[in-house]
């Protein structure tokens, strides 16, 4: 346990070169996401050249059956992706978390009605309800949001309390309620710099789990129609028949099969390096693991 009122501080030359690598893909793909309109020179709704064009100068990644560029459509679609992904994270992890938090400090009752509540939805079968949702309340991407956050906050409300239930018998935290500090200076001052990097690396878990939901719903063709997504783009190809007795999957599949690959295993990495930073029993003698 680290000592009242230190910080985890978390710097690049901490992350391995797989965390490094991975951040600087985040990075990448967060940039991508945000100049979309500046660096793909075609609409991702928009007919801009022959069907099923293969990558050249014109088209980077080729074209769709119907024509449209494939470039444009994986631009647009790693802002779908990460906003997702990072929209279920803050959701789920800080609604959770605050939650966890406030009933493993408080007890009792709450505290009780509380893991009932995460046993429950532990148990239930998400992906079908998921699909009951998408398909009931649109498929519009807010709502895709927030069914996914519904059902990710009890895992980080269950690793907040269980942090809480361990914090809050440590000595300076008993002193410090016997000079009458107030539950909201306890928390601000000392259980929230505790917490922080636990939740961070919850966050990343949930992104990652939040992103490949996504990508499974327009894989089966209930995300946003509106939006051009991975998911979606994979959708489309492998509803093309006779796609792999062509040489058209080799652009129009492995596109952005490999951005979600590459994207997940990013996020996976660079957790793994932040648990391992932020978590003592990862190092031995001080050294990295």
């Amino acid at each position: 346990m680290r000592a009242p009122g230190r910080r985890a501080s978390f710097f690049w030359p901490s992350l391995s070169l797989a965390g490094n690598v991975s951040l600087f893909f985040l990075l990448f793909l967060v940039a991508v996401g945000i100049l979309a309109p500046w660096i793909s020179r075609y609409s991702p709704h928009a007919v801009s050249g022959p069907p099923l064009a293969p990558p050249d100068w014109e088209h980077w990644l080729g074209t769709d059956e119907l024509g449209v560029d494939l470039w444009a459509q994986m631009c647009y679609g790693a802002r779908v992706s990460l906003l997702v992904g990072f929209g279920v994270a803050l959701l789920a992890g800080l609604g959770g978390g605050a939650a966890g938090a406030l009933a493993g400090y408080t007890g009792g009752l709450l505290d009780r009605l509380l893991l009932r509540l995460i046993d429950i939805a532990l148990v239930v079968p998400q992906l079908p309800l998921l699909i009951l949702l998408a398909a009931f309340l649109g498929a519009r991407l807010e709502n895709v949001i927030l069914a996914l956050a519904l059902f990710s906050w009890p895992r980080p409300a269950r690793i907040v309390r269980s942090q809480v239930l361990v914090l809050k018998k440590q000595t300076y935290l008993v002193a410090a309620r016997s000079f009458g500090a107030r539950t909201g200076y306890l928390l601000r001052r000392h259980l929230l710099p505790e917490l922080a990097p636990v939740l961070l690396v919850s966050l990343l878990r949930l992104a990652a789990r939040g992103i490949v939901a996504e990508a499974g719903l327009s894989f089966i063709g209930l995300g946003d129609p509106t939006l051009k997504s991975w998911g979606k783009i994979l959708y489309h190809a492998t509803n093309f028949k006779g796609l792999f007795f062509t040489p058209y999957w080799e652009w129009w599949l492995v596109a952005p099969w490999l951005a979600l690959t590459l994207l997940l295993l990013a996020i996976t990495f660079l957790g793994r390096d932040l648990e391992r930073i932020t978590d003592p029993r990862l190092r031995v003698g001080g050294a990295r693991v």
